[in-house]
């Protein structure tokens, strides 16, 4: 660990810090992964099980709080790519389930930190029942990833702010590239493959270009700090950002706020929408976003921002 990596620099706080580490921090995850010029990928923690994974029944991935939401947002492209079930679980609710594991089950357990109990406690419940368990962490040396079968190191640097930012990102990254190894063998998946390796060769500037909106953004919130309840709403890709976002207002500003699916709006929360509920609604141009426009009809929601990424085909 290098002495600037723990210093705050020109930073009001580390986790502001971390937040714009990120251009730089999604690269690390890729370099010597991502080759851009051949368009293929090599995880080498994964090479001598890529055969097994890509026979499993179903894909689990187990995890606590942001590093469960990382799962959640790369579970469609994860189902598209692999054609397979892929199940996202909370690991205390996992064990708390007694849920039944198999032999042909391939286990992702995502932690930033590699020591997170629950996780761990996941690790041991599945190990001993046969399934190939993959290791998603942030820390080398840690205990899931050595008590894991193999993995992916995001290699995202050290983060000293408690609220998770660039593991986030860079776990998002490593979960995409073992959807696009698995799909290698896949000639039908081969188009949509190099869409995708050519949007990750320009993240780093698309995330470059939102930081560029500090100043808005920091307007924003002081319209809305004095909020006794804020809600942020999406769906699709756009759902696990708003339950991060969520997240992130409560454990930041201990304002409460609920992450929602946009769809769900009129099975019970919409009696939460009045004149004083402030919503966040975050929209792309997806598959999804006519429909994701269709809450914004309802004249009680007073707040609409819209991120709209253009020509982005991985999302």
């Amino acid at each position: 660990m290098k002495l600037q990596e723990i210093m705050r620099g020109s930073y009001d706080y580390f986790m502001q810090k971390e937040i714009f580490e990120q251009p730089e921090s999604v690269v690390n995850t890729m370099r010597g992964r991502v080759n851009f010029d051949t368009e293929t990928i090599v995880l080498g923690g994964l090479k001598d099980h890529i055969s097994t994974m890509r026979r499993a029944r179903r894909l689990l991935f187990i995890a606590c709080g942001t590093s469960y939401h990382s799962t959640v947002a790369t579970r469609q492209l994860l189902e598209e790519l692999t054609e397979m079930p892929v199940m996202v679980e909370l690991a205390s609710d996992f064990l708390d389930r007694s849920v039944p594991i198999f032999r042909d089950d391939v286990v992702f357990f995502v932690s930033q930190s590699g020591e997170t109990a629950d996780t761990l406690n996941a690790l041991k419940y599945c190990k001993p029942r046969g399934a190939l368990c993959v290791g998603i962490t942030n820390t080398v040396g840690s205990s899931i990833s050595r008590e894991t079968h193999c993995g992916v190191h995001i290699n995202a640097g050290p983060e000293i702010g408690v609220a998770s930012t660039k593991a986030y990102t860079s776990q998002f990254i490593a979960l995409v590239m073992v959807g696009l190894v698995m799909s290698e063998d896949r000639i039908s998946m081969q188009a949509r493959r190099k869409a995708i390796i050519k949007d990750l060769q320009r993240l780093p500037g698309f995330i470059k270009e939102v930081l560029t909106l500090d100043g808005e953004i920091l307007k924003l919130a002081k319209s809305l700090y004095q909020e006794r309840s804020l809600i942020v709403m999406g769906r699709g890709y756009n759902f696990a950002t708003c339950l991060e976002g969520a997240l992130k207002i409560k454990e930041l500003t201990y304002l409460h706020s609920e992450g929602i699916l946009s769809g769900e709006l009129k099975h019970g929360p919409l009696a939460m929408i009045d004149t004083q509920m402030p919503v966040i609604m975050i929209i792309m141009k997806d598959g999804v976003y006519t429909v994701s426009l269709l809450p914004v009809s309802n004249d009680s929601i007073l707040m609409l921002v819209s991120f709209l990424l253009r020509n982005v085909s991985m999302l």
